[in-house]
């Protein structure tokens, strides 16, 4: 097993911080054989103030024992004084750490897969939706191309904290500005890859219309989705686990988010697992 953490800034000019910490199985076989497995990115929310740890390592756990190489994005938020389009930086060069390092930890490079939560949710979709742009931005080689993304109780355009915390750097009209264009349902075109979003008729913290709007604009697109709104349960569940959950009210349902992402995922993936 292979585990590491990387500081993007060490690698990357174009940002100025966070770290992705990688968790790989090394090849059953050894080294003889070629093996890989598909990967996934998980990026936790916290309304871009900070990163929830809750969100991190307990999802990627189900997703390794699920067949997925697995890395935790720990991004720069607000407090470290970072803003737009910091976040997306991060993550297009931890995707693009994944495809040239994708032979070392056993990943295949076509086969890599982004989730996010809440705010992370939101960073996720905005990247799904502004990668193309992100070489010529950062004035760098990235190679970020995922194969699809899965939205978990996604801030996409109605959370004011998130996009004050994402865009407190910009003077007042920027920000206005920006903030409009960075409502991920309005970014959505025929490019965006596959994506799974799911959320729950409870939440009253990040209201389930977020959700349904970029479902609608998905579908007015032509992308490939899968969409899930679960009956109950409040906001920033992660993976439904009672071991990270202090109520238990809708937590045995949305224990079955994980299982019904991770078989839209394996659908576009070659590897039998």
């Amino acid at each position: 097993m292979q585990y590491e953490t990387i500081e993007l800034k060490d690698l990357y000019t174009c940002v100025k911080g966070g770290s992705l910490k990688v968790l790989c199985l090394d090849s059953p076989w050894g080294p003889g054989r070629a093996w890989s497995r598909p990967a996934v990115i998980v990026v936790p929310g916290g309304a871009y103030w900070g990163v929830a740890k809750r969100e991190g390592e307990p999802v990627a756990a189900n997703f390794l024992s699920a067949g997925y190489q697995v890395c935790v994005l720990n991004y720069l938020c607000r407090e470290d004084g970072a803003c737009y389009p910091e976040q997306i930086y991060e993550l297009g060069c931890a995707v693009d750490y994944l495809v040239k390092n994708a032979k070392r930890l056993h990943v295949n490079p076509k086969e890599i897969f982004a989730v996010g939560f809440s705010a992370g949710g939101h960073l996720v979709a905005d990247f799904s939706n502004e990668y193309p742009t992100l070489k010529k931005r950062t004035g760098g080689n990235l190679d970020c191309e995922v194969k699809a993304v899965g939205l978990s109780y996604p801030v996409i355009n109605d959370h004011d904290e998130s996009f004050e915390n994402l865009l407190y750097r910009y003077d007042k009209a920027e920000a206005a500005r920006l903030k409009e264009y960075l409502k991920a349902d309005e970014l959505v075109n025929k490019h965006t890859p596959p994506t799974f979003v799911w959320t729950t008729a409870e939440d009253e913290l990040v209201p389930a219309h977020n959700a349904l709007d970029y479902a609608l604009a998905l579908s007015r697109n032509g992308v490939l989705f899968e969409c899930h709104v679960y009956p109950h349960g409040s906001h920033g569940k992660s993976n439904g686990s009672l071991e990270i959950n202090d109520d238990t009210d809708g937590v045995d349902v949305l224990s079955a988010w994980t299982k019904d992402m991770t078989r839209f995922f394996r659908a576009l993936c070659k590897e039998k697992y």
